[in-house]
């Protein structure tokens, strides 16, 4: 699967769903990590992947309405 494929199977339910639930995985994981160490990149990039997992699935809620 190269790039084109993986952004086109993105845009749909299924894609949207995996890669919505993969980032809020990441973003517990990292968000553990920061408690324990205090680093600010690591709660930068809990946030950031926290809003990128939300809005995946936001975008899921948001195409069944159409």
């Amino acid at each position: 699967m190269n790039l084109r494929q993986l952004d086109q199977w993105h845009k749909t339910r299924p894609g949207l769903m995996v890669f919505g639930l993969i980032e809020l995985v990441l973003a517990y994981l990292f968000g553990l990590l920061a408690t324990d160490s205090g680093s600010v990149w690591q709660w930068i990039l809990t946030f950031i992947l926290l809003f990128a997992g939300l809005a995946n699935l936001i975008r899921i809620a948001l195409l069944s309405k159409k």
